[in-house]
């Protein structure tokens, strides 16, 4: 499976993430994955809800969830924000 190295920046709690993400999984999984692997490195700051998103750090804009990460043109050194 290939996967995307990207920078995930957590306002709620201050933080950057390096996570990797599938290149090939809609992007609704990617999300709740994401969450859940934000939980885990947070020790729990972090509690995702239901309604949690990612979007582009730089713009803000919010990414289709019904695409995959290599449809979105997601790369390595991308950079996220999970709100």
């Amino acid at each position: 499976m290939d996967k995307i190295l990207v920078d995930v920046y957590v306002p709620a709690i201050n933080k950057n993430y390096d996570v990797y993400i599938p290149a090939k999984s809609k992007f609704y999984e990617v999300v709740k994955l994401v969450v859940h692997m934000i939980e885990e490195l947070s020790e729990n700051y972090f509690i995702g809800q239901d309604d949690s998103v990612i979007c582009d750090r730089v713009s803000g804009a919010i990414y289709n969830i019904n695409m995959s990460s290599a449809e979105l043109g997601l790369k390595n050194g991308s950079k996220l924000m999970l709100i």
